[in-house]
């Protein structure tokens, strides 16, 4: 672990791994806030972010920082064992990947009334409507075109993906990535501008060394607003990833002929937002930006690129990490730059093994835009143990 003397001070789990200097200057911006409690950990998947970086665990006492949060609120993962091995696959997986693509719609796409499946109504009219309704009869400028119920057991777009994989001894699991699509994007926009204003209303962004850092302060009704907004969000989210593996799931029974059953309870975590925790003796607002809560015991996924590895993680309970870890691989260019500079011929041979999207479309998410996931996991040998290896066999990108 590194330790970064600042304002506050900045403990980094990057020994391994590199850290661009924008992401640098972004984490001592951090640290100059003056709500920061105790220190900022910075995991080995850090990253240059909007405001914070990806790869931050924040913990605050009186306020938020909208930005740190991000707009893709709730964004996670969901795994889970099936009971199904590699002797039952085919050889070529190009058809369940088509089925997986036509049944989950994609990117910007979401359902329409005529194919709503069972699962997203119900979730939508039992756990949502009434909370969204609550939150856009305040602040109307939030609500989308279309009832969120028609994005609930999507996929979305960037980095989101869904993923068949094995483990070391050969068993198939599902593992799939994605948040609150674009409901969660309207909230996260909306409180990110509100949260500006209040620092020009009260003549303090000048004073910011970033106005992404702009922040919502406790006890004010727009906080409040923002928490109950924030937390429908995380709760769409988990919802979300749940439908889609349920969809997956039927998928695979149907693609096999036989009920596909769980081997053991599914993981469903969150990696991209803020929750009431205690650390070192104080309530705190926690904010982990693309990080898990590794608490002692506590089951968590951290994946790999497409073609890499990936692995379910156990946590160690690392007070200093505030009992987080890694959310991933973590990016070491950008998208633009990784268009530019890597080939689609590198990309179909670094995924090679993979049913997956082989096009100049998906090259900002090949493997070489991220950083080693075993470097990664070095890193943060003292933040969990690793529960699973998997190893990605196909992959539907968004």
């Amino acid at each position: 672990m590194k330790y970064i003397h600042s304002k506050k001070p900045i403990k980094m789990w990057t020994d391994y791994v590199p850290v661009e200097e924008q992401a640098l200057q972004q984490i001592m911006n951090i640290s100059q806030m003056p709500f920061i409690h105790k220190h900022i950990a910075i995991m080995p998947d850090v990253h240059y972010g909007i405001g914070a970086t990806v790869g931050s665990v924040i913990p605050t006492k009186g306020a938020i920082i909208p930005a740190a949060v991000g707009v893709d609120i709730g964004c996670g993962m969901m795994a889970a064992k099936t009971s199904l091995t590699s002797k039952d696959l085919p050889d070529d997986l190009a058809g369940l990947r088509s089925l997986i693509e036509a049944a989950i719609p994609v990117g910007m796409n979401r359902f329409q009334e005529s194919n709503l499946p069972y699962i997203s109504r119900l979730y939508y009219d039992q756990h949502c409507s009434k909370s969204y309704d609550k939150i856009i009869a305040s602040h109307p400028k939030i609500a989308v075109n279309m009832s969120p119920a028609y994005q609930l057991g999507t996929l979305g777009s960037g980095n989101h993906f869904i993923e068949l994989c094995l483990d070391k001894e050969d068993a198939l699991w599902i593992m799939l990535h994605s948040g609150s699509r674009g409901v969660g994007n309207r909230i996260g926009t909306y409180f990110i501008s509100k949260a500006k204003e209040e620092m020009e209303k009260y003549h303090i962004d000048s004073y910011l060394p970033d106005k992404d850092l702009s922040y919502l302060v406790e006890h004010t009704e727009l906080f409040d607003d923002y928490i109950e907004a924030m937390e429908f969000a995380q709760s769409y989210a988990l919802l979300n990833r749940n439908a889609m593996f349920i969809s997956v799931w039927g998928i695979l029974s149907k693609f096999f002929d036989r009920n596909v059953e769980y081997k053991e309870e599914a993981i469903n975590c969150h990696h991209n937002y803020t929750t009431r925790e205690n650390h070192f003796g104080e309530n705190v607002w926690l904010t982990r930006k693309g990080a898990v809560n590794a608490s002692k015991g506590k089951l968590g996924i951290i994946p790999g690129s497409m073609g890499a590895r990936s692995f379910i993680v156990r946590g160690l309970g690392n007070t200093e990490s505030f009992n987080s870890c890694s959310h991933g691989a973590g990016r070491v260019m950008s998208r633009t730059q990784a268009k530019k500079v890597i080939s689609l011929e590198e990309h179909i041979q670094d995924t090679k093994g993979v049913e997956c999207r082989k096009d100049v479309d998906v090259i900002d998410e090949t493997p070489k835009a991220y950083k080693n996931i075993e470097d990664v996991m070095k890193s943060q040998e003292d933040l969990v143990e690793i529960v699973y290896e998997l190893k990605q066999i196909l992959c539907v990108k968004g």
